[in-house]
């Protein structure tokens, strides 16, 4: 099984990709600086992308991240870019991705979940239940088998502990990992997989 993660030079999708590279998969690793470069604000890249490596069974995208903004201050330009880069780069990647995956395949976003409301989280509130109602919605329309399913976990640890803050409050990658692990290796269609 070929598997493509988008985002692999992070710390969610390092993490996704050696997860799938332990259940004997055979991953390939895209991201905007990598040997297979993507972008997911840059439609022209997601076009070559499937052309760049043709025959996949699986797309994993772990590429997604929004700005924490401040709803008072943020700019019309500054919120639709967040929504463009997060919720509309993933959307664009599943519609190419049904065309060209195998029968069977999946795609695998990725969303995210506040455990309270958080300030300056409006935006990513917003695209995290836009991707929601996508991923529920378009697990109807999909032919051929195919499956697309959501991963949204709440704060990764490392993040945290980047940030300055106590990684406590978050979950390890290589946990969030199995998530995706299983929404590509199972069989569940249309489901937000929360770790």
């Amino acid at each position: 099984m070929k598997v493509l993660v988008i985002g692999a030079t992070g710390t969610l999708g390092s993490a996704v990709a050696d997860a799938l590279e332990d259940t004997s998969l055979q991953v390939v690793k895209a991201s905007r600086n990598g040997p297979v470069r993507v972008d997911l604000e840059d439609p022209a890249t997601l076009d070559g992308l499937f052309d760049a490596v043709p025959d996949l069974d699986a797309v994993v995208c772990c590429a997604a991240s929004g700005p924490l903004v401040d709803l008072a201050a943020v700019t019309d330009e500054e919120f639709a870019a967040g929504v463009r880069a997060k919720l509309l780069g993933q959307v664009a990647l599943a519609r190419r991705a049904l065309h060209r995956l195998r029968d069977g395949g999946s795609v695998t976003l990725t969303g995210g979940t506040f455990a309270a409301p958080l300030a300056g989280g409006s935006l990513g509130a917003l695209v995290n239940a836009g991707l929601e109602g996508f991923v529920t919605n378009a697990a109807a329309e999909l032919p051929r088998g195919l499956r697309i399913n959501l991963v949204s976990p709440g704060w990764i640890a490392e993040t945290l502990e980047r940030l300055g803050m106590d990684p406590a409050g978050g979950t390890p990658a290589a946990e969030v990992a199995r998530a995706y692990a299983e929404a590509v290796a199972g069989t569940a269609q249309g489901v937000t997989f929360r770790p």
